[in-house]
């Protein structure tokens, strides 16, 4: 799977745009945008809603990767990283299924 920041550059590059025009779409400097697509930082959800929106890409799939790195981040290096996977999962089709009650 691309890693969130891959995809912004590659998507950036493929539009033609230059990493100051990014920045000054999405309202921050060139080093912050240079910084999100080495992977040294991480956007914030409105950077990256402005960014779904200059680079044409869906904001649900930025979000969804967004979430995935952030959680991998944090549970990444435990041994049991599969068995908290599993009970995340868990829970998040109970809340759902509560949901649709």
């Amino acid at each position: 799977m691309k890693q969130l920041s891959q995809l912004l550059k590659s998507k950036r590059e493929s539009k033609g745009l230059l990493l100051r025009e990014v920045a000054s779409e999405i309202e921050v400097d060139t080093a912050l945008v240079s910084k999100i697509e080495n992977s040294d930082r991480r956007p914030t959800k409105e950077q990256l809603k402005k960014l779904s929106k200059t680079l044409e890409i869906d904001f649900t799939k930025l979000l969804t990767m967004w979430y995935v790195e952030k959680i991998y981040e944090e549970i990444g290096d435990e041994n049991n990283v599969q068995e908290i996977v599993r009970e995340l999962n868990r829970v998040v089709r109970k809340k759902v299924s509560q949901t649709k009650k």
